[in-house]
């Protein structure tokens, strides 16, 4: 790609690779969602992630994340939204709000669920700093900063929607596995305590000190 040297998009590549494999909440709401509602619903939460990301990404490339971090209230009212959100998730995951696998819902519900992904990372702090902390490291001072920013976003939000596929498609083929009522309880009450840990965790890392 023009303006960008080969070798950083690869080191920055495998950077983004590593944080997407690292346990997320995006991670655990597709495990949840595509083990209950199948894949179409996890697709339909996937590409409200990847918008949700590449909208913080151009925000950052415009400046506004580096404003957002650098505001006190604005960022901690972010924060705060984010991980009240997330234990919303957690929460209704918990009582199982979602039907049962192997039950459909209308094709409108898919819009819902296209909303809580974008909703997930608009209000998600760590993305944020991300763009502002990580992305800005690979950046070439002596070209110009904006495309550089805007075409890294892009890289990230490839990889990042690779790996929410490969966990929607995973999470998809356990349905047959979860048609038992009582087992389908206990896996996804685990992911939802798995959902809520790491969002009291992100709550947690991303504080300003």
């Amino acid at each position: 790609m023009e303006g960008i040297a080969g070798s950083t998009l690869v080191a920055f590549a495998v950077t983004c690779l590593v944080i997407e494999l690292t346990p997320g909440p995006n991670m655990a709401y597709l495990a949840i969602l595509s083990a209950e509602k199948g894949r179409r619903s996890g697709f339909a939460a996937t590409v409200g992630i990847a918008i949700g990301l590449l909208a913080i990404g151009i925000a950052a490339a415009l400046g506004l994340a580096a404003i957002v971090a650098n505001s006190r209230w604005l960022y901690e009212s972010i924060r705060w939204a984010g991980t009240l959100y997330l234990l919303f998730l957690a929460w209704e995951a918990w009582r199982g709000e979602e039907t049962s696998a192997g039950h459909t819902e209308p094709t409108f519900s898919e819009t819902k669920y296209f909303a809580r992904g974008l909703i997930t990372n608009t209000l998600n702090p760590k993305a944020a700093l991300f763009y502002v902390a990580v992305l800005p490291t690979f950046l070439d001072a002596g070209r110009p900063l904006a495309p550089q920013a805007i075409i890294l976003s892009a890289l990230y939000v490839a990889i990042a929607t690779t790996v929410h596929t490969s966990i929607v498609l995973l999470a998809d083929s356990a349905r047959p596995w979860l048609t038992d009522e009582t087992r389908s309880t206990h896996v996804r009450r685990l992911m939802a305590i798995a959902l809520a840990s790491i969002s009291v965790w992100l709550f947690v890392s991303t504080r300003q000190a």
